[in-house]
């Protein structure tokens, strides 16, 4: 079983961590660290990491609309590329987003299949 960090340890990987970064910015990439720094900067980063996915998650956001929201941020999108993505129009899209019309069950196996969504967290909420 791992280990879990504490938030003292985190804190001191988490600095050596931006130490070893900041001297691969200065020597000009990571391919001019020596191997002791990057052996120690994988190590650091590990660190930080498993300690990250434990304390800051972020809940996914509860309605179609956030989700929605989400995706479009996530991959820069318009509200009009997206509902071309989703086979819809941009109307339909915008009455959804402004939760004027309930998302059909054809619109919410597009956000499955076009974002990759649970399709059972998408028929729990909608």
């Amino acid at each position: 079983m791992k280990k879990e960090t504490s938030k003292k340890e985190f804190e001191i990987a988490e600095k050596r961590m931006n130490d070893l970064l900041a001297i691969a910015t200065k020597k000009g990439s990571f391919g001019f660290l020596t191997k002791k720094e990057s052996a120690d900067l994988n190590k650091y980063t590990q660190i930080v990491k498993s300690y990250e996915e434990v304390n800051y998650t972020i809940s996914l956001p509860q309605t179609v609309q956030g989700l929605i929201e989400l995706k479009m941020f996530e991959n820069k999108l318009k509200q009009k590329e997206v509902a071309k993505m989703l086979n819809t129009t941009d109307t339909k899209l915008s009455e959804i987003m402004h939760n004027k019309r309930k998302p059909s069950v054809v619109f919410l196996k597009a956000m499955h299949q076009v974002f990759g969504i649970d399709g059972n967290l998408l028929l729990k909420i909608a």
